[in-house]
């Protein structure tokens, strides 16, 4: 169905072309009022501005369904597919994690004095 569709949309699409370039601009509707080919025309002095016109906007309706037909069988295949024939499981709820009271270390008061070696003369000192 999609194909057929697709195919009429671009067949509407070539004749709305089509149609559009055999139509004449207001300009050249000057020269017709003057007698300048008017005699010689299929559709008489008006021109075939009136039959065109007309049909220029069924196959513009046309297009415009068809269009939308086609919006609506894209977004139908626009559904998540499991192609893979896999069972997805459900997403679990996770609650926030329980906060567990810990206690933390504590610094004891006492510390040693911090003290150079006697025999040496380096940067770092050592702990008694």
């Amino acid at each position: 169905m999609e194909q057929i569709i697709l195919i009429v949309h671009l067949l509407l699409a070539l004749a709305i072309i089509g149609l559009i370039m055999l139509q004449q601009g207001k300009g050249a509707d000057m020269g017709a009022s003057f007698g300048a080919g008017a005699s010689q025309t299929l559709f008489g002095s008006d021109g075939s501005g009136n039959v065109l016109t007309k049909t220029t906007a069924w196959l513009v309706a046309l297009f415009f369904a068809s269009s939308f037909s086609l919006a609506l069988i894209a977004n139908q295949r626009s559904a998540a597919v499991d192609e893979l024939d896999l069972q997805i499981p459900a997403a679990e709820v996770v609650g926030e994690p329980a906060v567990v009271e810990q206690e933390l270390p504590v610094v004891e008061e006492d510390l040693p004095a911090a003290t150079a070696p006697a025999g040496s003369q380096g940067d770092i000192p050592e702990l008694d």
